[in-house]
């Protein structure tokens, strides 16, 4: 028993150590678990061998997921094209609609100013200009560093869809080589932990889901309100970024406010910013209760863990924040932690 707990103990290190440098394998292994029901529902209902079951599961994965790639980056790409070929009218219309005026009632304002209120002025839009110019240049070498990326993406993402498919048909294996590793009641609550994790993946997704077709469905109604063009569009751009880490609705709808103020159009700044409220408030309500009742925490554990994973962990405390709960809650429901009674 001592001898079996010190390699227990030695592997968790061992993984501890090398998590940090095998997120894909990781998340390979994990998908795996996910996709071990498909499999199973094939085995049972078509007779296949555990091959071609983990094959069919394999195809139609990544049939679902290369079309939801392509849909994306189709909808991006387009939406690119048609940016580029109107920015230049864009820039024009800004800088005759609200930077000529702009800078022609300065000129007659300044004339009645004292010298030390335009030379603050001056500061502050230089230091604007400086801002917006470094802003750019920033996005620049953004761009140019993602496209870096993408040949090692590539690369893990090539090794992320090998070992799936070795870790999908080699899983029976995996559990039986844990089965003689371990006890019969750790075995058990190690399938329980498992098994948990792989429902609240599942309901992580479906949460996700759920809140980005409310966020679509806020967003088309809101700019077909406004009287916008593109809508159908524009609102799965606002979808596709709020889904983006770090970003969000109001990286699209607040520039596009303040532009439309600039250009004289207030009425759909206001509409712009007042939509951006509803989408963020609806969403603040919702989104601990739909990852509460998808995932199987409580609404206040579900805020709780989602907030301090993000602010902790980042975009990926979104993930680990929650899963880390529902690992202290199936470990207390296996007896694995016993808490006592406050009564």
């Amino acid at each position: 028993m001592t001898l079996r707990w010190f390699w227990i103990t030695i592997t968790i290190l061992l993984i501890l150590v090398l998590l940090p440098y095998s997120w894909t394998l990781v998340f390979a292994f994990v998908t795996a678990l996910l996709l071990e029901r498909v499999v199973g529902f094939f085995g049972r209902s078509f007779k296949m061998n555990r091959l071609w079951s983990v094959l069919l599961s394999f195809l139609l994965y990544i049939g679902a997921l290369s079309g939801i790639v392509y849909i994306l980056v189709s909808v991006l790409i387009k939406q690119v094209i048609n940016l580029s070929e109107k920015s230049p009218g864009l820039m024009r219309d800004l800088y005759y609609s609200a930077l000529l005026p702009f800078i022609r009632k300065w000129e007659s304002y300044s004339k009645t100013l004292p010298n030390e209120v335009i030379t603050s002025v001056e500061d502050a839009l230089e230091r604007g200009l400086k801002s917006l110019e470094m802003f750019f240049q920033n996005l620049i070498e953004a761009t140019v560093q993602l496209a870096t990326l993408v040949p090692g993406f590539l690369i893990e993402f090539i090794i992320y869809m090998v070992s799936l498919f070795l870790f999908s048909l080699e899983m029976p294996k995996i559990k039986q080589k844990l089965s003689t590793y371990l006890s019969k009641s750790i075995y058990h609550k190690f399938s329980l932990v498992v098994n948990d994790l792989g429902q609240a993946a599942v309901g992580f997704l479906k949460a996700q889901v759920f809140l980005s077709l409310i966020t679509f469905t806020m967003a088309y109604l809101g700019l077909w309100i406004l009287d916008v063009p593109y809508t159908l569009l524009l609102s799965i751009l606002i979808v596709i970024v709020d889904i983006l880490p770090i970003l969000g609705t109001g990286s699209v709808l607040v520039p596009w406010a303040v532009i439309s103020v600039m250009q004289g159009n207030q009425s759909l700044g206001i509409g712009l910013i007042v939509l951006f409220a509803v989408i963020t408030i609806v969403r603040r309500i919702l989104e601990p209760k739909i990852f509460s009742a998808n995932m199987g925490v409580s609404p206040l554990a579900a805020l709780i863990s989602l907030y301090l994973g993000f602010k902790v962990m980042g975009f990926i405390g979104l993930f680990l924040g929650p899963a880390l709960v529902i690992v202290y809650e199936t470990l207390k429901r296996a007896g694995v932690i016993r808490t006592k009674s406050l009564e």
